[in-house]
């Protein structure tokens, strides 16, 4: 298993961004970042959030990520911000009518 926080420590160190910079950029403290270096199960969501930061592209890094990357291609989905926030809008609404489904189903 890949350790992510050591793959994005060497991103962050080589892109030269001070970490006192990118904590402010992230709305975290310098330790929640040094937290993340050590952090082997570092949320991709983070992962990504400082790739636009210090402009690096994690997918040929993180093997998940690039098989999601391959897998989105494939579907012919664009793995862009706007489309983060359409599968975000897309789970909400299910979320919200498996909800209703729910309680349909106890009254």
């Amino acid at each position: 298993m890949q350790h992510k926080g050591k793959i994005l420590e060497k991103a962050v160190r080589e892109s030269g961004m001070p970490l006192t910079k990118l904590s402010k950029k992230m709305d975290k403290s310098r330790r929640w970042m040094y937290n993340a270096f050590e952090n082997e199960n570092l949320s991709i969501d983070y992962i990504l959030d400082i790739g636009r930061i210090i402009h690096y592209d994690f997918s040929e890094d993180l093997k998940d990520l690039k098989k999601f990357k391959e897998s989105a291609e494939h579907f012919g989905i664009n793995s862009n911000s706007d489309d983060s926030e359409y599968w975000k809008n897309k789970y909400l609404n299910l979320l919200e009518k498996y909800n209703m489904l729910l309680e349909s189903k106890l009254n």
